[in-house]
């Protein structure tokens, strides 16, 4: 019987150009790009160089500060390049992938019959570690740590999100022999969220894992969400949290003995002429993702969501967690005292002169245009209104913003993740960018206290 884990704070941001649930099937021969930059605080110690032949979870480069964790080539191929930037730092690992895809052999287990110290050996040894982040910090977990719990959102209420119901469906044995093998990994338990609306749900009937309801607006997807209402965080804890499309990936690592890194990704936004599912690796091109799909004028690409993703080019890449690009309008025009006229066709939390809460079912088509300039908060207490954990947001980020580390823990700087702060980046009316507030915090907690 799941335990329903209940929110009332937040913001629906429902826009237009929802994925139809339709799967295409992309080529897979085409340029990759892998950055360390994707897997946040890892200093990347490379294993190749340019012209090496490459399989499909063969290890491209390591961390620094444990050599244990190898960083996994999603597809086979050659290396093309290694883009370094200032003081010969790692930007980027750039394959020419096969048109057929070869495969490391890492043999199949039994995750059921493994040890836990076995799990996280093959885990490591495999390159599927990184799959594997930790609150606090929202970075690749230390090994050398044990977690109280171990955390699974099956449910995304990010604006446009992948329906993982559909992204994930026919996956229930990857699904379960990864949490079985995680399982081993905690004394405490796996917990899995899904939406307490849906029966499809590839989770449900999950063994070896708490299952979870989820009821609310968004954030109530957020993992941070979830923890804070079922195992909160506290000094000198630690919890583990991976992704269901990175789930699949270590089951079927556990079932067949190979790195299969392919994922079902979302193709969502307004300037999409048919949003739908597609077939990608990470690291794949924008450009063949899409693949003359996307309104390429004034249009702004989002590898992730609208909230919390990376903005990229046609030439960029797909986020190596990422399963969903976002193209919506370039906001770059202006409108002539749009600050002082009644507003119907954007979202707002406040009723000042803003309409959309009288069509709470009413899709928009927003562009990226910030409605205001940078300038010094103010306290509006709106923050609180979109903000479900218990903790003061403001304080929190001004604590960040003048670096005083025993505030930073007495505010709950533990819990929290930059994408938590998404929302109120959102409604911000002093438009302070947040989430690098928040990211610039956790980093200097995690180098000055560890």
């Amino acid at each position: 019987m799941s335990k329903d884990i209940r929110i009332k704070k937040g913001l629906n941001i429902k826009l237009v150009g929802e994925a139809e649930q339709t799967l295409a099937v992309t080529e897979t021969a085409g340029v990759y790009a892998i950055k360390p930059e994707d897997f946040h605080g890892i200093i990347p110690k490379l294993n190749v160089k340019v012209g090496a032949e490459v399989k499909a979870g063969e290890s491209l480069f390591y961390s620094k500060s444990d050599a244990r964790i190898l960083f996994s080539s999603p597809v086979s191929g050659k290396i093309i390049a290694i883009v370094r930037g200032e003081r010969r730092k790692v930007l980027e690992i750039t394959i020419q992938a096969d048109a057929k895809q070869h495969f490391a052999e890492f043999g199949k287990k039994e995750a059921s019959k493994m040890s836990g110290e076995e799990v996280k050996n093959h885990l490591l040894s495999s390159g599927c570690w990184p799959f594997v982040k930790q609150r606090p910090y929202d970075v690749v977990a230390n090994p050398n740590q044990s977690p109280k719990a171990i955390f699974i959102s099956g449910y995304n209420s990010a604006p446009l999100a992948p329906d993982l119901d559909y992204a994930l469906k026919g996956k229930e044995a990857e699904l379960q022999v990864a949490i079985t093998a995680l399982a081993k990994l905690t004394e405490g338990k796996v917990h899995v969220s899904i939406s307490k609306e849906t029966n499809l749900s590839p989770f449900n009937g999950v063994k070896d894992a708490e299952l979870h309801g989820l009821v609310g607006p968004h954030p109530i997807g957020n993992v941070s969400t979830q923890i804070a209402q079922v195992d909160p965080i506290n000094k000198g804890e630690v919890v583990w949290v991976v992704t269901p499309q990175d789930l699949v990936v270590i089951g079927e690592l556990l079932l067949t003995g190979k790195f299969n890194a392919k994922r079902t990704v979302a193709l969502t936004g307004s300037q999409f002429s048919k949003p739908k599912y597609v077939t990608a690796y990470p690291g794949a091109t924008i450009a063949t993702i899409v693949a003359d799909n996307l309104q390429s004028e004034h249009t702004r690409i989002i590898s992730g969501n609208v909230l919390s993703g990376t903005q990229v080019s046609l030439e960029g890449s797909l986020g190596y967690y990422d399963n969903q690009i976002t193209a919506i309008p370039e906001g770059d025009d202006y409108e002539f005292f749009g600050w002082n006229k009644p507003i119907f066709n954007k979202i707002s939390a406040s009723r000042a002169l803003t309409f959309s809460w009288l069509s709470p079912s009413k899709k928009y088509d927003l562009n990226t245009n910030t409605n205001g300039e940078h300038r010094a908060f103010v306290v509006t207490g709106s923050y609180e209104k979109v903000f479900p954990l218990d903790i003061y947001p403001m304080q929190l980020l001004k604590s960040c913003m003048y670096k005083d580390l025993d505030e930073m823990e007495a505010l709950g700087a533990y819990e929290v993740a930059p994408e938590d702060f998404a929302l109120t980046e959102f409604i911000c009316v002093s438009k302070q960018p947040h989430q690098k507030i928040i990211r610039e915090g956790l980093d200097l907690m995690r180098e000055e206290i560890g």
